[in-house]
């Protein structure tokens, strides 16, 4: 059974920095494309961040482009994001997601297995 579980979120203040964790079980995460993903209510899932499985290079939202950087520990098989000078517009629940795919893609219906979510809010 496939479970990814993610931690890290919390109340920072803008300028701040967080580190979100998603520990997977039942699966190798090396071999599969991880995404990250946050949803404020009222608005569709929205793509932040992802580390290919091929080769371990990595995309970004342009919103955060510069400020978050997603990274793997295989040993752990764990993928962790670094979210940096935060602001109060990335408040929203963040969500980790593994996709089959080569490429980890801003596309929310190609990814296989998500994790329940970590608050995230940013004041002003």
């Amino acid at each position: 059974q496939v479970q990814l579980v993610e931690s890290g979120g919390g109340l920072v203040q803008a300028g701040g920095s967080l580190r979100l964790s998603c520990a997977a079980s039942g699966l190798t995460l090396s071999r599969n494309s991880m995404g990250w993903f946050r949803q404020v209510p009222g608005k569709e899932r929205e793509f932040v961040a992802a580390i290919h499985r091929n080769d371990g290079s990595t995309t970004y939202a342009n919103s955060v482009k510069g400020r978050f950087t997603i990274s793997r520990d295989n040993a752990k098989n764990t993928v962790s994001l670094q979210m940096n000078s935060l602001k109060p517009g990335d408040t929203a629940v963040y969500y980790c997601a593994s996709s089959t795919e080569l490429y980890g893609s801003s596309r929310s219906n190609l990814y296989d297995y998500w994790g329940q979510g970590t608050q995230v809010t940013v004041s002003s």
